[in-house]
């Protein structure tokens, strides 16, 4: 199975070591989504703009992992979606995002400059 991660599950990021034994696919942009900083990670949601992220493939115990940190109390939802490498999963954020910083980019790695 494959997962697309946009924020901190990507190389180098605070939470990267969540993907140790993952297999990085490559680069991907998510159409019709924005991202929003939720202060030290970011949520997607539907609407006008682009996600940029990386796809891997992953083994269901490493999406077990992800699933707990990600979807335990409502936060994050799973969402099958496409990639060049294949049908992947996303976690989409669930909660309000009035007052939050959109990054417009669509690039976590961004950040710094919203």
């Amino acid at each position: 199975m494959r997962i697309f991660v946009y924020g901190s599950l990507r190389r180098k990021q605070g939470n990267s070591h969540w993907m140790t034994n993952a297999q990085w696919l490559g680069d991907h942009t998510v159409e019709n989504y924005q991202l929003f900083s939720i202060g030290h990670y970011p949520g997607a949601v539907l609407g006008e703009g682009q996600v940029l992220g990386e796809v891997y493939r992953i083994d269901a115990s490493t999406l077990a992992e992800l699933d707990a940190l990600r979807t335990t109390g409502g936060e994050y939802r799973r969402q099958l979606i496409q990639t060049p490498y294949g049908s992947a999963w996303m976690y989409v954020y669930q909660r309000p995002v009035e007052g939050l910083t959109r990054i417009a980019s669509g690039n976590w790695l961004d950040r710094e400059n919203y």
